[in-house]
């Protein structure tokens, strides 16, 4: 309809192109990111009510993780892990040991899960498109719940396995146990070495990471039982070291489901107190009030952030939300975040025009706490009120 085509895949515009049927501004007065101020093209549009400013601040950012350097190196811990998986199965039968092939069970949700990673990075590197209008970046966060899920539930299988075992414990061959164990301990550490060299700020890449590393423990844990079954023929040794390896699967499976979750919950990411945060956005010059603040995160490592923010009569609205995006981003390290930023006192008359100023003759300026009927969350102003 008279604009420029819709580009499909491009998530961001470019910080110096103007919006669709916007008048062109000056490039030094605009603010880093993408400007969604209303349009002044005139049209049919022309005569609703716009907020002064909606800015959606852009740095720079860098999004998830480098995906061919990870992708190679989540290959080779995968092709360590299925290599000697397939050994183990065959030595732990052989061995009659409970340990091993707890481990080589584990090793298979290693590998599964290594799999699963490499797949969502796959996904989570696609363009947002469509309805998906944050692309399937979340498709990493299912991949980490699911890695924790199988920790947990394979925790409960081994750790039942190893509580009969300790009421009967059967016959342990320990050479075979300590053996395998110890080139266990090589293969694992090898894998770890390869999955931390990947940038564990994504919490996709930390599930397989955490399931590796807690492998590489339950092997050093089987080492120690085979030498204790070789050496005392305490044969109840294989099932505690089982144990302890539920032990560790307990505690990075709870890890995983209660980080992946609270993004799922659209939860404020962890070490951001989002009062604070918006007590800091009220005590800036000329912010009156800020509510409806809604912090979350699209992805591990990529906080987002919504707010209305109110300025005092006469302020300048543009200057205010460009100084806030700058205290978000060097702060807080949040450079998604989509600011509506109006003057205290706005309200539409009958004509359906914006009015901005003081109150006239006699009356008082909208009260802050009119000023949005249902606000989501607390409201933040200067000097202590309540959350």
């Amino acid at each position: 309809m008279g604009g420029q085509p819709h580009e499909r895949g491009r998530p961001e515009r470019r910080p110096d192109a103007a919006p669709r049927g916007a008048t062109p501004v000056r490039a030094p007065d605009r603010p880093a990111g993408a400007n969604h101020s209303a349009p002044e093209a005139p049209g049919p549009a022309a005569g609703r009510v716009h907020s002064h400013s909606h800015g959606h601040g852009h740095h720079g950012h860098s999004h998830g993780v480098a995906a061919d350097a990870d992708r190679r190196w989540l290959r080779a811990a995968l092709a360590l892990i299925t290599t000697f998986m397939v050994g183990e199965v065959v030595v732990g039968f052989a061995a009659g040991s409970l340990a091993l092939m707890s481990d080589a069970a584990h090793m298979l949700t290693d590998a599964a899960s290594i799999a699963l990673a490499l797949l969502a990075m796959r996904l989570a590197a696609r363009p947002a498109r469509g309805g998906f209008t944050y692309g399937l970046k979340r498709a990493e966060i299912l991949s980490a719940q699911a890695n924790g899920i199988t920790l947990l539930v394979l925790s409960v299988w081994l750790g039942y396995e190893a509580v009969l075992r300790l009421i009967s414990p059967p016959e342990v061959t320990g050479t075979l146990v300590v053996v395998t164990a110890l080139v266990g301990i090589v293969v694992n550490l090898a894998a770890t070495w390869c999955l931390a060299r990947a940038n564990r700020s994504s919490l996709n890449v930390e599930g397989a990471y955490q399931h590796i590393l807690t492998d590489l423990f339950g092997f050093v844990a089987t080492a120690v039982a085979g030498g204790v079954v070789l050496v005392t023929g305490f044969a109840r040794a294989d099932a505690l070291a089982t144990l302890l390896v539920v032990a560790l699967m307990l505690r990075a499976g709870t890890g995983l489901v209660r980080d992946s979750g609270r993004i799922f919950m659209e939860a404020a990411p962890s070490g951001i107190d989002p009062d604070a945060l918006g007590d800091r956005l009220a005590t800036s010059d000329e912010v009156r009030e800020v509510h409806d603040l809604h912090l979350w995160e699209i992805t591990s490592g990529e906080p987002a952030l919504s707010a209305h923010v109110l300025v005092a009569p006469g302020g300048d609205c543009h200057k205010v939300r460009r100084r806030l995006q700058e205290l978000l981003r060097d702060e807080y390290a949040i450079t998604h975040a989509t600011l509506q930023v109006d003057h205290l006192g706005e309200r539409t008359g009958d004509d359906g025009l914006l009015r901005i100023g003081s109150a006239p003759a006699g009356a008082t300026a909208l009260p802050p706490e009119d000023h949005c009927e249902d606000s989501h969350g607390p409201v933040h102003r200067r000097g202590p009120h309540p959350h």
